[in-house]
């Protein structure tokens, strides 16, 4: 694979894999399998290996889960709620312990124990509880900020009201709420027969009714809760996981009867294949195994990563697999114009599941597996709705009597032109807001939590207006109480109702520059591309003279130069011009594409008529070395080098890998070399391992 290609196709894996983990995480009803949304998050990482220059700021491997929804008061977390990394072969198992074993400088033959228990397939919840009683419950949301569902989890069967007197004054539980299979079971069954919705799997109808308005409907949900962790605490429970388990059982919660403690990774292993045969057994969804470093003081050290703790992996299960029919292939367009080919198929049962469709991904992935309609195929799903095809399979003379699949060129929706770049995988309608695809998901994306944040304005109220002709752009939102009078004739619409929406609107009309400019859906402009853009604006009178410029910049091919290197060369310099880390040539482009175009001028200039961007400030941690540039070399012999960076970065610090002017510390560990010539020939501050662990100790 090219440079440009990895980079088209990380693009275009941040888009997929956000897409997916909202339809997860927020709204219950996956639209593919955990298999195939593992393969898109593995594939992203792999390439982000290959390639580190090309990590996106808003690369997937930097999230968790997705914003909370609306309809339900949030809670700040006093602590992540971190997921956890995957590993899927033995290879993944020992190079887990590897690593672990290279960031805290241990030696192989060094004893070092595991826990091991299964993996519900559920929904991740917290319980806080203060003085012993339970004050919140919230979902895991987007890690940092959930959904309050405390009324609800009262309802649920194994989680305590109230904790014994010897539970420290502050307590946060962390475990997840599933269903049993014989109570998933008579629920679907109950509501066919009242005619109310039938649920896919347990964990969508463990989800779905934890995440109920009425905590009624909770209640008389057959729900179920187990413990696996833990968040914020006012003291220690034990002196590791095993222990800490044992005694969060003692005081009432559930815990999963497969807990064990283990010697080492091959232990974990070996209870890794007692349960996968012991699967079909349990009465429950599991979809693989967690193991734990036991020791809690080197969890401590350890630490996280953006979306993972160190200490921690899920080993998942093999995806199960079944033979069908392709009965046809549709293209669905997503809100950023993605054409993607959904396969329809002939029902059939996987792992206990009735699936219809599987994801197709792109054209390309259809022409490498010559897929044609009429085709039986190999289907694969390991818990979900929307599984994955692995090709066909059957008499080869069919296959090819059958008609190649010829992918369209304009988009399904609004008849525009569908194009495919250079280097792209995905093919992309150019209709913009005009497709009413992309209208809905872009405005939906607009006023979503982690863009402007409009509470009350989503789903089917959208979809609502849409229809009505009251909003086709975002300014069109901030225009909606002009239609107040009308709204409050509509069914589901009252005076209280109305006025509410009103005011989350109008409460919208100051908002930061950085939400205002992810919420456009600007391709390449996550959130974290957008707060460096909004900062830029510190240095440019405002962000329209940026882009103003970003599209002037455009000169004419020197002599013999070809068209890629020419546009290669404008992009790095539309890069320099907004002179801000994280903006580089890819993004830069995007921003001057979207902005040579007329009808996003003009939509901009409607909607900053409407709003009033706020000014975004960095906010760094108070500590001696925060914003200082610090490079470690040589032999630390406390630590490891990653732990080493790891503390450094959390004192707000830049670790770079080489030493230059910006240079402030070097830390130089034992054998050092050409750095700290280079450093003491620069001017650079030297100063020994003991002297930054002096700093540490004095934070």
């Amino acid at each position: 694979m090219t440079e440009t290609q990895a980079a088209a196709r990380l693009a275009e894996l941040a888009t997929l894999i956000e897409a997916h983990a909202r339809a997860y995480y927020q709204e219950d009803a996956p639209h593919i399998s955990d298999a195939a949304f593992d393969a898109l998050v593995e594939e992203n990482k792999a390439l982000e290996a290959r390639f580190p220059h090309l990590v996106r700021p808003d690369s997937p491997g930097a999230r968790v889960g997705a914003a909370p929804a609306a309809g339900f008061g949030k809670v700040r977390h006093a602590r992540p709620m971190l997921s956890l990394d995957n590993g899927f072969t033995q290879d993944d198992a020992e190079e887990f312990e590897a690593r672990i074993r290279r960031f805290l400088n241990l030696a192989a033959d060094q004893p070092m124990a595991f826990t091991a228990e299964a993996k519900i397939d559920g929904l991740s919840l917290s319980l806080r509880y203060e003085h012993r009683r339970l004050v919140t419950a919230a979902t895991r949301g987007d890690g940092a900020e959930g959904e309050e569902v405390t009324a609800n989890a009262l309802t649920v069967d194994g989680i305590p009201h109230s904790l014994p007197a010897d539970a420290p004054e502050i307590l946060e539980v962390r475990g997840e709420v599933y269903m049993r299979w014989d109570a998933f079971e008579a629920l679907n069954a109950s509501q066919a027969a009242n005619g109310g919705k039938v649920f896919a799997n347990p964990r969508n109808a463990a989800a779905g009714s934890l995440r109920q308005i009425d905590p009624s409907v909770t209640a008389s949900r057959p729900l179920a809760f187990y413990a696996h962790g833990w968040g914020e605490l006012s003291a220690p429970l034990a002196d590791t996981q095993f222990e800490a388990m044992q005694q969060l059982a003692a005081w009432g919660f559930p815990v999963s009867d497969t807990l064990a403690r283990c010697a080492g990774m091959a232990q974990v292993m070996e209870r890794y294949r007692a349960l996968q045969q012991a699967r079909p057994t349990l009465g429950y969804d599991i979809d693989g195994l967690v193991s734990k470093v036991d020791s809690l003081a080197l969890q401590e050290r350890l630490g996280q990563v953006a979306r993972h703790p160190r200490w921690a992996l899920a080993h998942k299960f093999p995806a199960e697999r079944a033979l069908t029919e392709l009965v046809a292939i549709d293209i669905q367009v997503g809100r950023t114009g993605a054409l993607t080919p959904v396969a329809r198929l002939k029902p059939v049962t996987v792992g206990g599941v009735v699936v219809t469709n599987a994801t197709l991904h792109n054209e390309d992935e259809i022409r490498r597996k010559d897929f044609r309609v009429g085709d039986t195929v190999e289907v694969q799903r390991a818990g979900d709705v929307i599984p994955q095809l692995l090709g066909w399979t059957g008499d080869e003379a069919a296959h090819a009597a059958r008609a190649e699949y010829a992918f369209p060129d304009h988009c399904p929706d609004c008849g525009s032109l569908a194009v495919r770049e250079e280097g792209e995988a995905v093919r992309r309608c150019t209709g913009g807001l005009i497709c009413p695809a992309q209208r809905y998901e872009r405005l939906r994306h607009f006023v979503s939590r982690r863009a402007v944040d409009i509470d009350g304005l989503g789903g089917k109220s959208l979809e609502e207006f849409i229809e009505l002709g009251w909003i086709a752009n975002p300014a069109d939102i901030f225009r909606l109480a002009h239609h107040a009078d009308e709204l409050k004739g509509r069914e589901g619409w009252k005076d209280k109702s109305v006025q509410n929406l009103i005011d989350s609107i109008e409460a919208r009309r100051t908002v930061g520059l950085d939400r205002l400019l992810f919420g456009l859906g600007i391709r390449h402009v996550g959130e974290v591309t957008a707060r460096d853009l909004a900062r830029a604006c510190n240095i440019w009178p405002n962000v329209e003279a940026l882009l103003d410029r970003l599209v002037a910049h455009a000169p004419e091919p020197a002599l013999g130069e070809t068209e890629a290197k020419h546009w290669k060369r404008v992009a790095t310099d539309r890069a320099a011009i907004v002179g801000v880390a994280g903006i580089g040539p890819e993004v830069a482009s995007a921003l001057a594409d979207f902005w040579a175009e007329p009808h996003n001028r003009d939509l901009v200039h409607d909607l900053l008529r409407e709003v009033q961007p706020a000014e975004v400030r960095l906010e760094t941690r108070e500590s001696p070395v925060s914003g200082k540039t610090i490079v470690f070399t040589g032999t630390l012999e406390a630590m490891g080098r990653d732990e080493a960076k790891a503390r450094a970065e959390a004192l707000g610090a830049k670790v770079s890998g080489s030493v230059s002017a910006k240079t402030d510390i070097l830390v130089a560990g034992a054998d050092a070399g050409s750095k700290r010539t280079k450093a003491e020939a620069l001017g650079v501050q030297v100063i020994s391992e003991a002297d930054w662990l002096a700093i540490l100790s004095g934070v």
